[in-house]
C-alpha cells in the first residue's frame, strides 16, 4: 500500500510508504495511475518509496513460493543456506503466534 498526495486536478503528485498530512489516501501498489505516475516522475524517491512499499507483498510470495517448493520436495528446507533457514523458521513462528492470538481473540465473541 503506498499514500498518495494530489493536486487540485486529482492527479497524483506525490508518493509516500506511510499516512502523512496531505496525503491520507492510501491506493494499491499495483494501480495502473501509481504505476503510470512513478513511470513518468523524475523523482526517484517516489520510486523508491514504491518499491519499499511492495516489499512486504513480495516477501510473503516469496516465502509461499519457497514453501511449495518444500512440499511438493523440488527442494529440501536443508538444501537453504543456514541464514535462509534461520529467516524462514522465525517467520512461521511468529505467523503462528499471530494465528493463535487471533484464535484466542475470535473463540468468543460475547467477551468483547
Amino acid at each position: 500500500m503506498a499514500y498518495v498526495q494530489r493536486d487540485q486536478h486529482g492527479n497524483i503528485t506525490a508518493v509516500f510508504d506511510s499516512p502523512q498530512q496531505n496525503a491520507q489516501e492510501s491506493v494499491s501498489i499495483n494501480s495502473e495511475e501509481l504505476i503510470s505516475f512513478l513511470r513518468d516522475s523524475e523523482d526517484t524517491e517516489h520510486v523508491r518509496v514504491a518499491l519499499s512499499s511492495s516489499d512486504m507483498a513480495l516477501v510473503r510470495v516469496l516465502e509461499d513460493l519457497v514453501n511449495t517448493l518444500i512440499d511438493k520436495n523440488v527442494i529440501l528446507f536443508t538444501d537453504l543456506p543456514m541464514a535462509a533457514r534461520e529467516k524462514l523458521s522465525n517467520r512461521e513462528k511468529i505467523r503462528g503466534h499471530l494465528n493463535s492470538l487471533d484464535d484466542l481473540m475470535g473463540d468468543d465473541h460475547g467477551i468483547l
